[in-house]
């Protein structure tokens, strides 16, 4: 069941990513061009995903296990460390740089072409070099 949720999840985002234009770079970085040709349509995707997930947040904070069994993750931190400062910094540029982040580059994988699939290797491999090996065991457990 667990699997089935998944996968309709991961679907239906990354239909949304499709519909909302997420997946067009020159979309993502025309709203990062502030002092240019500006772009607001982000701004609503970014208003449309709260709404849903502040919801979620406040059943699921009332609730004592997911629909699918298992239990809720912790609560990370909520504290700015200098790897979250650094992340941030390096995710944004390739944000900007690229036009991408991880879900609609991965949605882009189908029509990227090898510039697509280059994007999603390297950023599969920094990641794989930034996060420490027990991590990874523990996201793949």
């Amino acid at each position: 069941m667990r699997g089935i949720i998944s996968v309709s999840s991961g679907a239906l985002f990354g239909l949304g990513l499709l519909i909302s234009g997420m997946v067009d770079t020159s979309r993502v970085q025309g709203w990062l061009d502030i002092f240019g040709d500006w772009d607001p349509t982000l701004a609503f995707v970014l208003g449309g995903a709260i709404l849903p997930m502040a919801i979620a947040w406040n059943i699921s904070e009332r609730r004592r296990a997911p629909l699918a069994g298992g239990s809720f993750p912790a609560r990370p931190a909520q504290k700015i460390t200098t790897d979250l400062a650094i992340g941030s910094m390096i995710f944004g540029a390739g944000w900007g740089l690229a036009g991408l982040c991880p879900g609609p580059s991965f949605a882009a994988l189908s029509f990227g072409g090898w510039e697509g699939l280059m994007f999603v290797g390297s950023m599969v491999g920094g990641m794989l070099l930034a996060v420490p090996a027990k991590h990874v065991r523990s996201a793949m457990a």
